[in-house]
């Protein structure tokens, strides 16, 4: 069975096609990526997962990188494993620690990307995009607080007032 590619002009073997994680809304043949020498896999954001591009970028030559043992559950296979990763952004003394999974090189991205986004707030402070979303998330979650407590009194007074209607009959 052969699968036309997204321009129609070659055939591929179904063998060679994988279908990634890609955002809601895109139809199948967009979905499809092919895994073949010849051609070149374009990565595609998923859906959740935000990319700041108007962050400060980070110098290498300004960054300390540690690897030390990790830590939390897991036993043996945390305790004895230098996979987490101490990131030092030196001019503004900001310090990252990453194990939030097993491998050292996804560590070390994650690590890289929470220190930009801390470095950028610390530099930009309200300005920055991260700072932003955080003070919305912030918003959101107090008013959901005030809806509920309020919901909560409601039902208070309307059991109190089923109560003393009770004692009336």
């Amino acid at each position: 069975m052969f699968l036309k590619s997204t321009t129609g002009l070659f055939h591929f073997p179904t063998s060679l096609t994988r279908i990634c994680r890609a955002p809601w809304g895109l139809r199948l043949w967009e979905k499809l990526t092919l895994l073949s020498p010849g051609i070149a896999v374009t990565l595609v954001q998923m859906a959740g997962k935000k990319d700041y591009p108007a962050l400060l970028s980070l110098d290498e030559n300004e960054l300390e990188e540690q690897f030390v043992k990790g830590h939390g559950p897991g036993g043996q296979a945390t305790n004895k494993t230098s996979n987490c990763v101490v990131l030092k952004h030196i001019p503004s003394g900001i310090v990252v620690k990453c194990h939030q999974t097993r491998s050292v090189d996804q560590n070390r991205k994650l690590a890289r990307k929470i220190l930009q986004e801390k470095v950028d707030v610390f530099y930009n402070g309200e300005n920055s995009p991260v700072h932003k979303e955080k003070q919305e998330a912030a918003k959101k979650k107090q008013e959901r607080k005030k809806k509920a407590k309020e919901t909560l009194e409601k039902k208070k007074l309307l059991k109190e007032l089923w109560e003393s209607s009770k004692k009336v009959h």
